[in-house]
């Protein structure tokens, strides 16, 4: 007997790879589709995880370490046996790499290197790959690779190898690694991102994720892969539609302060970034926005602040799709021993679409969102 159903769950396994998960599309509705749902149930009625029957789809938190308010990064694992790694899960970027054992830079000198020879799963690949950030690159070459991920295990997932990090910034930063998690579009080599494939190999029961950044180094921080925790924030969620399928892009109707237009008059472009530390935009408007909150430049050409005006100073408002988004001077307001200084910072972002704004971590430290490739939205609520 016991045989019988090692082999019709093996069946159904096989069935089940095959046939993939249409787009919008659960693990379970597609057992309905299939008309195995009401086996499956039956068969596991009480625990539907088995070693003889693939995982099933299920939602799974990846925690973040607040780094300083500066960086949120997990712990991921590659291989068979698994390698660890420490990633900044980015949603300004696409694609996952941690550095090798082929790599001859300072900056993987100290950091946890990918050991190919050391696992059983690993398929090598002759495609290069090379990625360009804001502060920072690499390249190297393409893998495959078994990627867990949260309680999740990725089969199949290509990475990038590094095989050169140059310049100092990757060397002093505290991860190993970038995952990506904005759309295949953007993504280096046309690598398939890692939430791609957790959908697509039917491991999460929604096609989004959404994200909780804590503040003043605070633990909490989370990545949530295929649902949304309701207790991480208050009021309504409010619904944002994409302006591209590339970054996370949306429209921003205006930038204020006191009822007062002070930027992105008329709306601008803005992307939400958890891989950006600060709030950045295009030069002219970030100099007024300065300029309207007190921040004065130094001998060093940073935005400071007296810490003493912290509670006197305005809130910035960011109008989206006709909901306000308030930025209190709390949050702005960069705080360590040295003083204080501006959360704003001045970035060309140039696009088909104009200059692009970044809405960082100071700005997503404020707000629950919710990334959903299903519908090509963004959610947003304040933080509870």
């Amino acid at each position: 007997m016991k045989l019988l159903l090692l082999l019709g769950l093996v069946a159904l396994s096989e069935c089940l790879v095959k046939i993939p998960l249409q787009k919008g599309e659960s693990f379970r509705n597609r057992l309905q589709r299939l008309g195995l749902l009401g086996d499956y149930l039956k068969r596991y009625p009480y625990n539907p995880a088995s070693k003889y029957f693939p995982v099933l789809a299920q939602t799974t938190a990846e925690p973040l370490r607040n780094y300083m308010d500066i960086e949120y990064f997990g712990t991921i694992s590659i291989g068979t046996p698994p390698q660890e790694f420490t990633v900044i899960f980015d949603t300004g970027s696409a694609n996952l790499w941690v550095p090798s054992v082929y790599c001859s830079s300072q900056a993987c000198s100290n950091h946890n290197k990918f050991n190919p020879q050391q696992s059983s799963t690993f398929q090598a690949t002759n495609t290069p790959v090379s990625i360009q950030y804001g502060t920072g690159s690499m390249s190297g070459f393409l893998g495959y690779d078994t990627v867990q991920v949260g309680s999740v295990q990725i089969t199949n997932q290509i990475f990038g190898l590094s095989q050169s990090e140059p310049g100092s910034f990757l060397y002093y930063s505290p991860f190993d690694g970038i995952l990506g998690l904005a759309f295949p579009s953007v993504a280096s080599s046309q690598a398939t991102p890692v939430f791609d494939n957790m959908w697509s190999q039917g491991l999460i029961t929604q096609d989004l994720f959404s994200v909780y950044l804590s503040s003043n180094g605070q633990s909490g921080s989370y990545v949530l892969f295929g649902g949304v925790d309701t207790s991480y924030y208050s009021g309504n969620l409010n619904w944002v539609p994409l302006s591209a399928e590339s970054y996370w892009q949306i429209t921003v109707d205006s930038i204020s302060i006191n009822g007062q237009v002070i930027a992105c008059s008329g709306s601008c472009q803005a992307i939400v970034d958890t891989g950006t530390s600060l709030l950045a935009g295009p030069p002219t408007p970030i100099a007024n926005i300065q300029y309207y909150i007190g921040a004065s430049q130094d001998s060093n050409g940073a935005y400071v602040i007296n810490c003493n005006s912290i509670s006197n100073m305005p809130t910035v408002v960011f109008t989206i799709n006709g909901v306000q988004y308030p930025v209190p001077a709390t949050a702005y307001v960069r705080q360590n021993a040295q003083g204080c200084t501006s959360g704003f910072q001045e970035m060309t972002l140039p696009t088909s679409s104009g200059d692009l704004w970044i809405l960082g971590d100071v700005f997503i430290r404020e707000y629950y969102v919710i990334f959903d490739r299903a519908n090509n939205y963004v959610a947003m609520a304040p933080i509870a």
